[in-house]
């Protein structure tokens, strides 16, 4: 990496509260953990204990890496919160959580999940297409769990509810492993904002 190439210090994980039917997910959320650990880089995620959450926490943390948890106080109170995170904030509903998760990272990252995940993800690329935020969005499309989804956002600009060139909003890439490069070249040459009309 160059010398002055940016470095990755924060980046927020979203991801399924469960493990999901191919092992191959949790082997990328944990991956991903430790990937993060060694490159000095702080994991910042829902705060849960459980699912490709914990996953990725767990290896972090195991790696000795900075998790930083942000768990709105219901779940909390159903005792979901990760007992090792390094820092856990305790917010008040889901749109804190989100924002404070958005306040404390660099870059996002999106595993496999559900619904959850999806609201999310949605989130934080409808902020960048208002030029809310310029940060990287790294889709990782393991073994092709999020193809159909991307098929849809091409879809979307075919049928013309989505303007040529939204679908620069995202960076897909099909390993854990590759995450982190991504992010940094992505911080080091920033995308031009996506022009649109409303």
């Amino acid at each position: 990496m160059p010398l002055n190439a940016p470095k990755l210090t924060s980046l927020c994980v979203f991801c399924g509260s469960q493990k999901g039917a191919d092992p191959a997910y949790a082997a990328a959320a944990t991956t991903l953990g430790r990937a993060l650990a060694g490159h000095g880089t702080t994991l910042v995620f829902g705060g849960g204990r459980v699912g490709l959450m914990g996953a990725a926490a767990d290896a972090a943390l195991a790696s000795g890496g900075k998790v930083v948890g942000v768990i709105p106080d219901f779940l909390k109170d159903k005792e979901l919160a990760h007992p090792g995170a390094t820092e856990m904030l305790v917010v008040p509903n889901m749109h804190v959580r989100k924002k404070t998760m958005f306040e404390r990272s660099d870059a996002f990252c999106i595993l496999p999940g559900g619904v959850g995940t999806m609201d999310e993800l949605f989130e934080i690329i409808t902020w960048r297409q208002l030029h809310l935020h310029n940060k990287p969005i790294i889709i990782v499309n393991v073994t092709g769990y999020w193809s159909q989804l991307l098929t849809l956002l091409d879809r979307m600009i075919a049928e013309g509810f989505a303007h040529p060139g939204h679908d620069a909003l995202v960076t897909v890439v099909d390993r854990a492993e590759s995450v982190i490069g991504a992010a940094e070249a992505e911080l080091a040459a920033p995308k031009p904002p996506v022009l649109f009309k409303v």
